[in-house]
């Protein structure tokens, strides 16, 4: 089993296909994500993980704090259940890294991928990886956990220094090159779908397939790993690593050749969009001259004043109205965008 485990498709009901569809009401997944709608244990926690992925800030945040919060019998049921999708799974074991009874239940959980044991290796407190090496099956089938909690400062150093020792019994292995940047829907049928962690999957028409391969994959990549898929990768992968909070990553997006100006422009609307980002587009001779990206960096709050106010001229009369009485920039932009309407009033 390879870190590609993790990106298998995921079956979901249809009431859970409903709520995380892209059409879906906002106030729906809001309460979905407060765990305030009717759904079963099972549903409830496939729709908190597509609902923490969202680019909705507040309605990632809520799914994550939900899922938490959740009661301890539900986490570790749905933990210890071979039917519970590797994706949850691995969701699972981010989220409570300090809780030893879930972690030990993800860890025996068969349905468990390599990117997760590999995950709870590097991270997991001394109780977590202690539970891992003592499965001798797990340390034999998934290259590269001995390394990997010889190198964890959290493990007991005894434990460090048996399995740096016993290394060569189980040979390391690196993860092949582009493994995870495989998308399963061309991989030919190499991965079977996952089944639901509730429900029956004979039954026809009963569940949908939903493809969460390259954010999972993310979630483990490291930092060099993230820059050079965020400077190669389709835009599947440029929208995920824009949202990382590594300034290095997201930057690198920008620096793909493939990058599309509608691409920029979501980018310059974005008013969350840190220093960084404006930068790089206002760098770029090419992205500004296009009226409406200037036009959202004369808007955004993180562009340099003197530049704001080159890109004016982009604005039509009508739009110079709307800017000079709105409320979301700076005065000197509001009062420039009154005295160029006063200009154009006096030569007509």
């Amino acid at each position: 089993m390879s870190d590609s485990s993790v990106s298998r498709r995921m079956r979901v009901s249809p009431q859970v296909a409903r709520i995380i569809a892209a059409d879906a009401p906002r106030a729906v997944q809001l309460d979905a994500a407060r765990g305030s709608l009717p759904l079963s244990g099972g549903d409830l926690l496939a729709v908190l993980l597509f609902l923490h992925q969202r680019p909705d800030e507040e309605i990632r945040q809520q799914a994550l704090h939900t899922l938490r919060s959740l009661p301890t019998d539900l986490l570790l049921s749905a933990a210890g259940d071979p039917r519970t999708p590797a994706q949850l799974l691995h969701l699972l074991a981010r989220t409570h890294l300090r809780d030893s009874g879930i972690l030990s239940a993800v860890i025996a959980n068969p349905s468990t991928a390599d990117a997760t044991l590999l995950g709870i290796a590097r991270q997991g407190d001394a109780a977590a990886v202690e539970c891992l090496a003592a499965n001798d099956r797990r340390l034999a089938a998934c290259a590269g956990i001995a390394a990997a909690i010889s190198a964890n400062p959290k493990a007991d150093p005894s434990l460090r220094l048996r399995l740096t020792r016993g290394t060569p019994e189980v040979p390391v292995v690196e993860t092949p090159p582009g493994a995870r940047d495989q998308d399963p829907d061309e991989a030919q049928g190499e991965e079977e779908p996952a089944e639901a962690a509730e429900g029956d999957p004979e039954e026809e028409g009963a569940q949908e397939d939903i493809n969460q391969s390259k954010y999972q994959l993310s979630l483990d990549m490291p930092v060099a790993e993230k820059i050079k898929m965020a400077l190669t990768g389709d835009k599947e992968w440029r929208t995920i690593l824009l949202r990382d909070s590594n300034k290095l990553v997201c930057g690198a997006v920008l620096k793909n050749p493939r990058i599309t100006d509608g691409e920029v422009l979501a980018v310059a609307r974005n008013r969350s969009a840190g220093d960084e980002l404006i930068r790089l587009i206002l760098l770029n001779n090419e992205w500004i001259k296009v009226p409406e990206i200037r036009k959202a960096l004369v808007v955004h709050p993180r562009t340099p004043l003197p530049k704001a106010l080159r890109f004016l001229n982009a604005f039509s009369e009508k739009e110079l109205k709307q800017l000079a009485k709105s409320r979301n920039v700076s005065q000197v932009i509001a009062n420039s965008a009154r005295r160029m309407l006063m200009v154009k009033e006096k030569k007509s």
